[in-house]
């Protein structure tokens, strides 16, 4: 470490203002705000001045490309980190790194990290040295693939990095910011708009557009979810939008345009950059994801089809859109994008588009908005046909304002999603290899029909069924149409056998349900597989056939079983933790992750297993085991009178696999469990260590993790025994007090010197 010294004169830079954090997704807390202001202002960095009117002339001529990005910063490549820029202070048990950069009469900062290797107990933010809004924490999870991280934008000319460390930690985490954006963009007009209105922070668009909450887009209020601008650096780069695939899991698919590609480990998503109101230029820029992953792209339809690198919280509010990939042509369109990075516009075509082809790409081609218009930063942005499904993204166009009312009457194109889906995408959006060539959103559909009926099925085993039993199900039936549901056709399959009808007749309003029982069937050993259909809603076809159709799946042991038990006591980090049991490849338990706020809680799992042996894996996604830094976490498996077969302390780095067999022999290890209260402190112990025992009298046995006994002692009138244990060798022990009316107390404990 270099320059670290303790804060002397500590100057409160904290105003009467809130404190608010802003950006992507983090994991709490926030910056202290106390700063030595001498030391900050001593060791700031400050970007080289810019040229609004040099920068206004080349902006002119670039915003009227549509393929190329909307500027909204000034890229810097710089080369700081804890090394050899800003400074050190001890606050307690921290070390903190402090750097601050100043952009003079900037509108925002961002910064890029091109090394972003905290370790454990190591976290950062970046704030805002004027308005104290900040973005952060981050640490050891916000890592990306590529080794880095992007943040997005903090509001002001002057920001502060902050890294906090334990001193405990010793090295300097390896971090390297390598590149500044200068925000400038939105205290410029548009060029062509006539009206003096700020917009910003990523950019401003024409006049002409069409906020997504005008009244205009009231109906594609569901749809405008999935949309995001993409910010990569100084520039809006394009739009993209979430897609669902058919297993409606909403794993975070995005589609955007093969031309917008560059490093999308490095780009901003934001979601929700919208006004909330038709009028307003503003939107929030608190909801972002930092990096993704390219699965699939192609010229052929411009398409690209990425994974965010993390899935948006509930709190975003997401959707994942519907898509259609027949080519059948659409009555109309409705575009919904990110013009010039400004916030989410709607577009609307009234006409059907058609096919075409542009630079060798398949597109559908739009002669003229009727209403709205895109911009250079739309490119990539979804196109939807009139069922709200995906049909393709923008790859080009002529289309842009012509003053503050009209468009100039200009064509564009979209790459088409039916050739995209042969291109690659299938293997994402279908990856039950189903054939469905249309699919709706996720989590909420967005087509109504008149006559649509839907099913699913209840009762189905949960996991593996514990020898063989009777099985009664359900089949759902749901009107998901807006007329009246009187009568349907059902139809039942159980593990291959000829199907079964069975005529249904009733009344259900929309979104109304009725259970309909199955015959009690008996399961069989292995694998057991139960499918249901619904067809003839109101004696006529079924005018949405994507929900006509259900199976589960459950496996048996219709032999004899043991009942065996899992137990995982997780240690800081449960979200790096799963697990998995399995016999011959076949995969029988899993579980897994956790969430980290559970650190010491125990996870028992039941494992109902026929005689034989298997295996058990556990991994750490972070590499480090489940032991001891973090926390003092272990698992082990007993069999079915409670005694260990198989355990680990937990120290196994990314995973450990241990076999263990059902007739496996009980290895000394006793289960940490208790029918009655007692005290071990402190844990871990170094010196001395203190045992509150519940009852005056009975006896104790202290054994290590390798079932050798350590001590024994009775106890006569006594319910406190300190003991020295500063000679004992580092590790696990295990404390079991039996009382003289049989009441048995199990504790573990961890001894450090």
């Amino acid at each position: 470490m270099r320059n670290i010294y303790s804060t002397v004169a500590v100057l409160l830079s904290i105003a009467s203002c809130s404190f608010s954090a802003t950006g992507q997704i983090n994991y709490g807390g926030s910056p202290s705000f106390i700063v030595n202001q001498e030391s900050l202002s001593e060791t700031r960095v400050v970007m080289p001045a810019i040229s609004r009117d040099v920068l206004a002339q080349e902006d002119a001529v670039t915003d009227q490309i549509k393929e190329v990005p909307w500027r909204f910063g000034i890229e810097n490549e710089v080369n700081f980190s804890p090394v050899n820029s800003g400074y050190w202070t001890i606050e307690g048990d921290e070390q903190v790194w402090r750097l601050e950069i100043s952009c003079a009469d900037a509108t925002s900062v961002s910064v890029r990290f091109a090394e972003f290797g905290l370790e454990k107990g190591a976290y950062l933010f970046v704030w805002s040295k004027n308005s104290h809004t900040f973005i952060g924490k981050f640490d050891h999870r916000s890592k990306k693939d590529w080794g880095g991280l992007a943040t997005g934008v903090v509001e002001g000319s002057d920001v502060v990095v902050e890294l906090h460390q334990p001193i405990s930690m010793g090295t300097t985490a390896p971090i390297l910011i390598d590149q500044i954006v200068y925000g400038y963009r939105h205290l410029l007009l548009h060029p062509d708009s006539q009206s003096a209105v700020e917009r910003g922070p990523f950019g401003n668009s024409g006049g002409c557009n069409i906020n997504v909450n005008c009244p205009e887009g009231a109906t594609w209020a569901t749809e405008k979810r999935s949309v995001a601008l993409i910010v990569q650096g100084g520039f809006s780069m394009c739009t993209g939008a979430l897609i669902n695939n058919t297993l409606n899991d909403g794993t975070p698919y995005f589609l955007t345009a093969n031309h917008c590609l560059g490093n999308p480990g490095a780009w901003l998503y934001y979601f929700n950059h919208e006004s909330a109101t038709c009028e307003g230029n503003t939107g929030p820029t608190n909801q972002s994801v930092s990096g993704g992953t390219l699965l699939v792209s192609d010229g052929g339809s411009d398409f690209a089809l990425l994974e965010l690198s993390e899935i948006p919280p509930a709190s975003f509010n997401v959707q994942y859109a519907g898509w259609d990939a027949t080519g059948n042509t659409p009555l109309i369109a409705t575009g919904i994008h990110h013009p010039s990075g400004d916030v989410k516009k709607i577009c609307f075509e009234e006409d059907s588009p058609y096919f075409a082809s542009v630079g060798g790409a398949a597109v559908w081609m739009i002669d003229q908005w009727e209403h709205g218009v895109t911009e250079p930063g739309s490119s990539g942005s979804p196109l939807f046909d009139n069922n709200h499904r995906i049909i393709g993204q923008l790859y080009g166009g002529a289309a842009a304002c012509a003053g503050d009312v009209i468009n100039n009457g200009q064509l564009d194109y979209y790459g088409r999603i039916n050739e995209s889906y042969t291109l690659g995408a299938a293997e994402y959006l279908d990856p039950t290899g189903s054939g469905i060539m249309a699919w709706d959103g996720y989590p909420d559909g967005a087509v109504s029909y008149a006559n649509d009926a839907g099913i699913s099925i209840n009762g189905a085993p949960d996991g593996l069924l514990c020898g063989a039993a009777s099985i009664s199900l359900e089949m759902v039936l749901m009107n998901t149409g807006t007329e009246t549901l009187t009568s349907a056709t059902l139809t039942y399959n159980i593990n291959g056998t000829t199907a079964q009808q069975v005529p249904w007749s009733g009344s259900l309003a929309q979104y109304e349900s009725e259970a309909i029982s199955i015959p009690t069937f008996l399961a069989i050993g292995g694998e057991n597989t139960i499918t249901v259909a619904v067809s003839n809603p109101n004696g006529i076809a079924d005018e949405n056939i994507l929900n006509n159709n259900s199976a589960v799946s459950f496996s048996t042991f219709s032999g004899e079983t043991l009942d065996l038990t899992l137990a995982i006591t997780l240690d800081d980090y449960g979200s790096e933790i799963t697990w998995e049991v399995f016999q011959l490849g076949t995969v029988l338990y899993s579980g897994g992750p956790y969430d980290d706020d559970l650190d010491g809680e125990i996870i028992i799992e039941d494992l109902c297993l026929e005689e034989g042996c298997y295996i058990f894996t556990i991994t750490d996604s972070y590499g480090d085991g489940l032991c001891c830094e973090y926390g003092l976490g272990h698992w082990e498996i007993l069999n079915d009178d409670g005694a260990i077969i198989s355990y680990s302390n937990g120290e196994f780095g990314e995973s450990e696999t241990d076999q263990f067999c059902t007739d496996d022999e009980p290895n000394g290890i006793d289960a940490v469990s208790s029918n009655i209260e007692g005290l071990v402190y402190p844990n871990p112990a170094n010196e001395s260590l203190t045992i509150e025992f519940p009852t005056m009298e009975g006896h104790f046995i202290i054994t290590d993790l390798e079932g050798r006994t350590i001590m024994t002692a009775n106890l006569v009138g006594e319910t406190r025994k300190t003991l020295d244990v500063s000679s004992w060798s580092e590790g696990m022990y295990l404390i079991t007090f039996v009382g003289a009316d049989s009441e048995i107390m199990t504790r573990r404990i961890t001894i450090i010197h």
